[in-house]
């Protein structure tokens, strides 16, 4: 299991939220720029940039990120207000690792087969598209959160199988940026169902033993950001986590 630090800008400035809440925001006086400049430098390979702003349909942060990612040479996992096919070709041709896909995916029934068809077929899919799935008491969260969807969670991750898409992000909106712990249990759920899933937690991590709890636990990776920034994990603690992880692998 591999750590990746997150980073999710709201207004230009990165932020974290608590269980989501657009008002219950915390501020960190550091820049994009500076943040993956600081992951890089510490041997960080992988690193995942949330638009606060694009979730909520706000897509004024967007070429602000766009030419920051540009001079990275960071695989970077991307997400919010990724609306369209084309937005994905976008990102694919701007060099993005990975494009996380979440409202459009639940919303419009024709995206990610129109997905899968046009830009990355069954065999590339999982490579390139990460398909988020934001739960809050197993109900399906999307467009920043603030809806819910009446689809149930395993169906949607059968749905999501069947048109090839393999690799999850799977957030537990109520521990997200709480610092409370993790959402072992649903990830348990979750591969109990789907065994071969290539799945990725997020939400709750307060020191690396909240990660070391997890190991049993068949995650591909874990995302941590709050935590981080308030000094819970170290730089050189995920360093030395992700060098381990990648010798026994």
């Amino acid at each position: 299991m591999y750590i990746i630090p997150a980073i999710d800008i709201l207004d230009k400035k990165v932020v974290r939220l608590s269980g989501g809440d657009y008002q219950k925001v915390t501020n960190y006086d550091v820049t994009l720029e500076e943040m993956i400049q600081n992951f890089q430098s510490n041997g960080t390979n992988y690193i995942q940039i949330i638009d606060l702003n694009g979730a909520k349909g706000d897509f004024s942060n967007q070429h602000f990120i766009a030419d920051v990612i540009k001079k990275t040479e960071m695989k970077i996992q991307y997400g919010g207000g990724v609306r369209s096919i084309e937005k994905v070709k976008e990102l694919i041709g701007m060099g993005v690792h990975r494009i996380i896909v979440g409202t459009q995916a639940i919303t419009n029934p024709d995206f990610l087969p129109t997905l899968s068809e046009e830009v990355c077929d069954k065999e590339k899919c999982s490579d390139q598209v990460i398909v988020a799935i934001d739960v809050l008491d197993e109900v399906i969260k999307y467009a920043g959160w603030l809806e819910s969807s009446p689809i149930k969670l395993m169906d949607y991750v059968d749905r999501c199988l069947s048109l090839g898409f393999f690799r999850f992000l799977c957030t537990d909106i109520g521990k997200d940026g709480k610092l409370q712990g993790t959402a072992k249990a649903l990830y348990k759920k979750l591969l109990d169902h789907s065994p071969f899933i290539k799945l990725i937690g997020g939400g709750g991590v307060n020191t690396i033993e909240d990660i070391k709890q997890l190991e049993g636990v068949e995650l591909e990776s874990f995302v941590v950001g709050r935590a981080i920034y308030e000094g819970k994990i170290t730089i050189e603690e995920i360093q030395n986590w992700n060098l381990n992880a990648l010798i026994s692998f």
